[in-house]
């Protein structure tokens, strides 16, 4: 059976929520700034509710082996274009990963923004998460502005 894409809904709020865990647990190494313990990245709720966000869900069989979302943003005045679609929550199971589905995901999400008149698409990825920038790649991102940090301590 293939996995199809659909818009969330409340009922997918507890596996979803376990997949906000796991890409926490997953980002850890990344991120010695993150906290101990569960943390909460997104309000899921707002956006599965939302006009402006889109919540997608990967489902096999009447499980769920993935996410993403997109949200429309207010561009800084500075840019040639006022609004954006920021991606997030990009995850999918261990087992399900290789068989692209990011960029199943990544296609339908480029669609819902489109279809809301936004021409610009972006994302926050770990720099030495070496996967996901492939895979951003893959689906036509390009690296762009490094943030940098330094611990005063």
């Amino acid at each position: 059976m293939e996995v199809i894409t659909r818009s969330a809904t409340a009922a997918d709020l507890p596996a979803l929520s376990e997949f906000l865990q796991m890409l926490v647990e997953a980002e850890r190494p990344f991120d010695v700034t993150l906290q101990r313990g569960r943390i909460i990245y997104y309000d899921l709720r707002e956006l599965i509710e939302s006009d402006e966000a889109e919540l997608l869900v990967l489902e096999k069989e009447g499980s769920l082996v993935g996410c993403g979302y997109a949200k429309i943003m207010k561009a800084r005045a500075y840019l040639v274009y006022e609004q954006y679609a920021h991606l997030g929550f990009m995850f999918v199971l261990p087992e399900y990963r290789g068989m692209g589905l990011n960029q199943q995901l990544i296609t339908a999400l480029k669609q819902w923004a489109i279809s809301k008149g936004i021409r610009e698409m972006r994302l926050e990825v770990y720099e030495e998460n070496a996967g996901a920038i492939k895979a951003y790649e893959k689906a036509g991102f390009s690296k762009l502005l490094a943030t940098m940090r330094c611990g005063l301590d």
